[in-house]
């Protein structure tokens, strides 16, 4: 038997369903994780472009804290690892052209002349930062994308996304923080999900340092590159919906018929979760779930390499009694809140400002029940605000999008 470059474990919210002649949901926890000791793995170099909003918004502290985390990631990165730093508004500049971190005061010097000017056009910036990329052999460095902004693009959205999702194909993945209230958190999370990366809200600039230093430390040891999950399950099965929660906390997009993951750590597993539909079946039978893996590992020199971990479930008579591990409950309630909170937004978009507050009060009395007290705070100010104002508010309404998307990570324990 060939060796299994992953190792894989599920936690499954039940092991059999009954045979009723109505839908059921199955939740399948996938914790993924390199095989055994990481000893032997050699990490890749780094190939980094920082993509740095220098728009008139970003004047000040905004801007200064950027530069100081992009300064602090130049000092800790190798002398292998290659940076470039690109600064843009309503244009692009090479602050840093691609190159190897040998004199850091030079490079530091560079970084610290980037000046706010001009309005936002983030496709410039991704442009240019994919450009410096790109003179780096892809597929002997782990490439890396961020981008750091604090406002809304003009006009280039779908250019933005459509570079993203063509550079995802060769090996770039690509992170976006929103700095501040006033950014298109949906813009940033289609942004990155061709990748598998991460978008997060940075809600003062002193936080900066601390969300960089963080993503730098996951792309320093990669086992294993572009890892995906082929959505390929039998008839009467219908995978709902995925969400990343290790790492970090990321809803993935299904792309080509599978499930974009991002990079796997050598010492940190990556885990999602997974909401299965099952259609009404016959007692007896048994479903067989294929969860096809397939990631590329540059330590074994391993293209498209593809593994398979199967989960079986039987079919019953009786409603059947099971106790599902509690990292998955808590991870699933998470995930409900989560849900509620942007349904919300939905119907606020969509005019239904009555519903909207019915749901938003309805979250505040389960996120103070679940002892989320200061999320239920900011969720009982947004109910009073639409009850009185008909709207929500940017800074409430990404306080509560990544408040409760962080709980999907933070309330479940990985064995």
């Amino acid at each position: 038997m060939a060796e299994e470059m992953l190792k894989i474990n599920v936690q499954a919210s039940r092991n059999s369903i009954a045979a009723l002649e109505v839908a059921q949901l199955l939740y399948l926890l996938v914790d993924i994780r390199p095989p055994g000791e990481t000893t032997d793995m050699t990490g890749l170099p780094l190939n980094l472009c920082l993509v740095i909003d220098r728009s008139t918004s970003m004047n000040g502290e905004r801007l200064d804290k950027v530069k100081a985390a992009s300064a602090l990631i130049i000092d800790r990165l190798g002398a292998n690892d290659i940076i470039s730093v690109v600064a843009f508004s309503d244009r692009a500049d090479v602050v840093l052209p691609a190159s190897r971190v040998h004199n850091k005061t030079t490079l530091l010097a560079h970084v610290k002349s980037i000046m706010a000017s001009g309005g936002t056009e983030i496709y410039q910036g991704l442009q240019a930062g994919i450009q410096e990329i790109y003179k780096a052999p892809l597929e002997k460095r782990t490439n890396q994308l961020i981008l750091l902004t604090d406002g809304h693009t003009y006009g280039d959205a779908e250019s933005c996304l459509s570079l993203a999702q063509r550079t995802a194909g060769e090996g770039v993945e690509f992170s976006a923080f929103g700095i501040g209230s006033d950014w298109n958190d949906h813009f940033l999370d289609r942004l990155v999900a061709p990748s598998g990366g991460q978008s997060a809200y940075i809600e003062t600039p002193s936080q900066v340092i601390d969300y960089l230093q963080r993503r730098i430390q996951g792309m320093g040891a990669v086992y294993a590159q572009n890892l995906r999950l082929v959505h390929d399950f039998p008839v009467g099965v219908r995978l709902k919906s995925g969400f990343k929660v290790a790492p970090y906390a990321q809803p993935l997009a299904m792309e080509s018929n599978s499930y974009k993951l991002g990079s796997l750590e050598a010492q940190s597993p990556l885990s999602v979760l997974l909401e299965f539909n099952i259609e009404p079946q016959l007692p007896g039978r048994k479903i067989h779930l294929p969860l096809n893996l397939t990631t590329d590992i540059p330590s074994r020199q391993l293209r498209n390499y593809a593994q398979e971990h199967g989960y079986e479930l039987s079919v019953v008579v009786e409603d059947p009694v099971f106790d599902p591990p509690p990292s998955l409950l808590d991870a699933v309630q998470a995930l409900n809140f989560y849900r509620m909170n942007e349904q919300v937004w939905e119907d606020v978009e969509a005019g239904n400002v009555d519903l909207a507050t019915k749901r938003m009060r309805r979250l505040t009395t389960r996120l103070l029940e679940a002892g989320h007290t200061n999320l239920a705070q900011q969720a009982y100010t947004e109910t009073e605000r639409l009850a009185t104002m008909g709207s929500l508010s940017l800074e409430g309404r990404k306080r509560l999008k990544y408040g409760t998307r962080s709980l999907i990570t933070q309330t479940i324990k990985l064995d």
